[in-house]
C-alpha cells in the first residue's frame, strides 16, 4: 500500500502528464485518489495542471469537505465521490478534456470501438456518453450513476471524460486509451467505413477481459477468486 507522500507525487506527475499531452487547458481537469485511512488527496481549483506541485494538493474526508490544504477544491468534486461510492474497487479518478474524445461528447455521440481488439479487452469496446447536466450538479451525478458499474470510463455531454481505476497510472492509462479510441474512430471516419472485428470475436475478446478481472463479470470473479 502505497504512502501518502507517494500518492501525492503520483497525482503531481499526473497533472503534469494530462498538461503535457493536452488532455486539459487553462485550469481544466481534476484529479483524486483514496488515501490509506480512506481520506481523499485531490488537486485544487483554479491552476493549471502545468504548475501544480505536491505541496499544491488538498486533503478531503470522504464527503469532500477540507481537511487540509491552502488551495480551495474543485467544485466537481461531487462527481469524484460518486464514483467512490459506487465502485469500491477505485481508488483514483481522473477528469480532463481530451479533444478527440470531448469532440464525441459535443457532438453527443458515445466512443463505439469493436473494431480494435486492445480496446475492447481493456475498456470493453464502449465508452458511454452521459446525458449532459450542470458540472459541479447533483444532476450530473444522478445522470452518472447508471453507467458506474458497468464502464470505467465516461463521456460527459458537452463536458469531457471521466475514469477511474484501482490506482492512478490506470486510471490516467483508461483516459489515455479513450482519447486514442476517439481518435483513431475519427480518422477511421474521414478515411471510409470502419471495419468492425467480426461478432463472434468480439464475444471472445469480452471473455478474455473477463478472465483478466476487468469489467463488472471481471470483478465479481476476481472477488470469487480472493474468498477461496
Amino acid at each position: 500500500m502505497k504512502t501518502v507522500t507517494e500518492l501525492r507525487r503520483e497525482v503531481a506527475r499526473a497533472c503534469h502528464l494530462l498538461y503535457e499531452q493536452g488532455f486539459v487547458a487553462n485550469h481544466e481537469g481534476n484529479i483524486t485518489c483514496l488515501t490509506p485511512d480512506g481520506h481523499i488527496i485531490a488537486t485544487p481549483t483554479a491552476m493549471s495542471k502545468m504548475d501544480v506541485q505536491e505541496h499544491d494538493l488538498l486533503m478531503l474526508d470522504r464527503f469532500g469537505r477540507k481537511l487540509s490544504g491552502t488551495r480551495k477544491p474543485f467544485s466537481e468534486i461531487s462527481m469524484h465521490l460518486a464514483v467512490y461510492r459506487a465502485r469500491t474497487d477505485v481508488g483514483a479518478v481522473v477528469h480532463a478534456h481530451p479533444p478527440f474524445s470531448t469532440a464525441f461528447a459535443v457532438v453527443g455521440k458515445a466512443i463505439e470501438a469493436f473494431f480494435l481488439p486492445e480496446f475492447v479487452v481493456s475498456m470493453g469496446g464502449k465508452v458511454p456518453l452521459v446525458p449532459f447536466a450542470l458540472p459541479g450538479s447533483e444532476t450530473l451525478v444522478k445522470e452518472m450513476e447508471p453507467y458506474l458499474q458497468d464502464y470505467d470510463c465516461l463521456l460527459l455531454q458537452n463536458h469531457g471524460v471521466i475514469a477511474y481505476a484501482g490506482d492512478i497510472r490506470t486510471a490516467v492509462l483508461r483516459l489515455e486509451h479513450c482519447e486514442e479510441a476517439a481518435k483513431v474512430l475519427f480518422l477511421a471516419h474521414c478515411l471510409g467505413e470502419p471495419i468492425p472485428i467480426p461478432e463472434p470475436l468480439v464475444h471472445n475478446l469480452l471473455d478474455a477481459r473477463t478472465k483478466a478481472g476487468l469489467g463488472p463479470l471481471g470483478r465479481a470473479l476476481l472477488k470469487r477468486s480472493s474468498r477461496k
